[in-house]
């Protein structure tokens, strides 16, 4: 399959990755995707060195490690893969995995899930996070369950396509909450309608 493909590249602080060492969706999800503690700094500051020059009273904030994210989209916006330097994000679109309303997986999907675990294999890694998400339409309470199942059911393929018992997955679904677009139009709600997969990537 070819798509045109479009790079952006930009500065965000390095996010710890954690794991709830679990293979099915938490009800009650404890640190949301983004949201992770930064990094702490490779190296120490001496607040005290006259160098810096603070003004009387003043202290230095936290210091933050910056990582350099890569993202590189389908032209259609249908998949989605963000690199830094620590991890690697994959973004799908429902519509290309499920059918409206449902959490049964397509062929094609399966295909596309596939292809991740290569990642997976290519980047060792043993901690997997998949998050399911959906708009804001309908009841609240129905998105939380659609988001779960159907992060259940990426999950399960990964399981099937990987088939390692040293690999660990964190899956849950977070409904309509932390949307990447405006879901007051269908082109927003298109693009939170989907389900994440992300893992930390072989260190060098």
């Amino acid at each position: 399959m070819t798509h045109t493909r479009l790079t952006v590249i930009g500065a965000v602080a390095t996010l710890l990755i954690t794991s709830a060492g679990v293979a099915h969706a938490d009800d009650a999800p404890s640190v949301p995707p983004g949201t992770e503690a930064t990094a702490s700094a490779p190296v120490e500051v001496d607040p005290n060195d006259p160098d810096l020059k603070l003004p009387d009273g003043a202290t230095l904030a936290e210091a933050k490690v910056l990582d350099i994210k890569q993202v590189v989209e389908d032209q259609s916006g249908d998949e989605r893969r963000e690199d830094t330097n620590s991890d690697v994000k994959f973004a799908l679109q429902a519509e290309v995995l499920f059918p409206k309303d449902s959490a049964k997986l397509s062929a094609q999907a399966k295909s596309r899930i596939a292809s991740i675990a290569e990642e997976i294999k290519t980047q060792n890694a043993t901690k997997i996070r998949v998050f399911g998400f959906t708009d804001n339409l309908g009841s609240s309470a129905h998105g939380d369950v659609l988001s779960r199942k159907r992060a259940n059911a990426v999950q399960s393929v990964l399981d099937q396509e990987l088939n390692d018992s040293g690999i660990t997955y964190e899956v849950r679904g977070y409904g309509e909450q932390y949307p990447i677009a405006d879901n007051s139009t269908e082109a927003g709600r298109k693009k939170n309608r989907r389900v994440e997969v992300s893992f930390p990537r072989a260190e060098n």
